[in-house]
């Protein structure tokens, strides 16, 4: 009696699992999302970018005039670009609301106006 149970146990997880599985959903995390990001005297482009919230995202940050850097103090987030390389922030947003990074390595007379702006929806 006590086999039967057990058997029937399993077939129910089997089919729990198959269900979930062919529904689109995965038990593997979500890959995140990839955003290229060219960063020179004295903006960065795109200036504003959206995410979701939860959803993992990889800033790649690349720059060929000077070193500059990007934080957002808010999200405990900083990162150095070093010229002619790239640089990558990677993160899950957690919160909702518009977020304003600022250049962290002085890169000239227009480095204080440099800001990439993100956008955090549910």
């Amino acid at each position: 009696m006590r086999r039967g149970i057990i058997a029937k146990a399993i077939f129910v997880g089997a089919v729990a699992i198959g269900s979930y599985a062919l529904s689109g959903s995965s038990f593997a995390q979500e890959a995140p999302k990839k955003i290229d990001v060219s960063v020179k005297k004295f903006g960065y482009a795109p200036a504003e970018i959206t995410l979701k919230k939860g959803q993992p995202v990889v800033l790649e940050l690349t720059t060929q005039d000077v070193a500059h850097g990007l934080k957002f103090k808010e999200l405990n987030l900083n990162t150095k670009i070093e010229k002619g390389k790239t640089a990558e922030l990677a993160f899950t947003p957690s919160q909702v609301g518009d977020f304003v990074g600022h250049c962290s390595v002085f890169c000239g007379s227009g480095h204080g106006s440099m800001t990439l702006t993100l956008h955090v929806t549910e």
